[in-house]
């Protein structure tokens, strides 16, 4: 589970985050990073899930969000504070074991630190 302070919540974060992203995409994941506004630079990074119907049933979108959320939470110290992550996952991560689901998160974050703060 992730620490309250580290959770984006309510649809508005959510768009906000999205619109003034950037992206990376890999077969199982859309990794969308938002760079820290003025307002949110003293706070910590915050990451939200999107596990839409397309993955599956409810309980097969409740597994890849379980599968996750620890290894969002063991990078979270590579984000700068104030940042948002909105991690989506794609049909393909419903049968995407975590070791893939993993090297596929490693890949878009790296592939995002990359490009910096370029859109």
């Amino acid at each position: 589970m992730l620490d309250r302070s580290h959770r984006l919540t309510g649809s508005r974060d959510f768009s906000a985050a999205l619109r003034r992203s950037r992206r990376a995409g890999t077969l199982t994941l859309v990794v969308h990073l938002a760079d820290p506004s003025e307002d949110d630079a003293t706070r910590p990074a915050r990451v939200g899930f999107v596990v839409g119907r397309g993955v599956g049933k409810a309980v097969t979108r409740n597994q890849v969000k379980r599968r996750l959320r620890p290894l969002v939470r063991d990078r979270l110290r590579s984000l700068p504070d104030g940042s948002v992550l909105v991690v989506r996952a794609l049909p393909a991560a419903a049968d995407a074991v975590s070791s893939v689901l993993a090297a596929d998160l490693d890949d878009a974050l790296r592939r995002l630190a990359a490009r910096g703060g370029r859109r």
